[in-house]
């Protein structure tokens, strides 16, 4: 991972309104976690940071940091995390982590396939990507901005484990090397679509039906009631016409 410079600015807007004018003006707030400093508050240049970011295959970037009129000079540093507008997808804020050359640095990278897979292109499979970043432990200046995979050899039911990737010269992986990062799952056939389609509405059908028939069993029940409320007030009336024709 080659570092890549960047201007920062000490940064004295806390409040959301400075906050807010300061991504008005063009520049985005950070903070810098040094390694035995207290963290920084900086702004960078929007159009810097995003082009440091976007410039690389991930955002696990190496910075070559300046802040200015910090007596400290040059830092190294590596972006941590990056905050999006959820709608824009402009950045919001990011976090740094200052780091030193001969420090080793552990951190997640993302695992991308390379190639199809036999198993798709000759027997309909589907590729299935179970792990999408690995932890990886390394010096800065080695550390990859993403692990490729290839996956051309891979055949319907079998699976590519965290084990049987080789991680680059100086990197070490980290974590269940059992971990299942790649596999390739059986084509589904028009029958079991068609049967995983009734089992997902055949409940709800029939708590339908039920329900319906529990709907008529009240309705008849109250039909019931009003008949037999309404059969004694007709009786008297009745009564009273076979006296008169007495």
């Amino acid at each position: 991972m080659k570092s890549v410079p960047l201007t920062a600015f000490p940064r004295t807007a806390a409040r959301r309104g400075g906050v807010k004018k300061l991504r008005a003006s063009g520049r985005v707030p950070a903070v810098i976690y040094g390694r035995h400093a207290k963290p920084q508050s900086l702004e960078i240049d929007e159009t810097e940071l995003d082009n440091a970011i976007h410039h690389s295959a991930s955002e696990n970037v190496l910075l070559d940091l300046s802040v200015k009129d910090d007596a400290r000079g040059k830092r190294l540093a590596l972006v941590q995390e990056v905050q999006h507008h959820p709608l824009r997808g402009d950045i919001l804020h990011v976090d740094l982590h200052e780091v030193a050359e001969n420090e080793t640095v552990t951190i997640f990278v993302p695992v991308e396939a390379s190639g199809e897979a036999v198993g798709v292109k000759t027997g309909g499979g589907v590729l299935e990507h179970v792990l999408f970043k690995i932890k990886v432990r390394a010096l800065p200046k080695d550390l990859p901005e993403q692990i490729l995979v290839d996956v051309t050899s891979l055949e319907i039911g079998k699976s590519i484990h965290l084990s049987e990737i080789a991680p680059p010269a100086n990197v070490e992986f980290v974590g269940d090397k059992k971990a299942v990062v790649f596999s390739v799952a059986a084509p589904v056939t028009e029958a079991e679509e068609v049967a995983a389609a009734e089992a997902a509405t055949g409940g709800a059908g029939e708590v339908e039906m039920i329900k319906e028939k529990k709907e008529e069993g009240e309705g008849a029940k109250a039909e019931g009631k009003a008949d037999a409320k309404a059969a004694p007030a007709k009786a008297p009336a009745a009564e009273k016409k076979e006296e008169k024709k007495k």
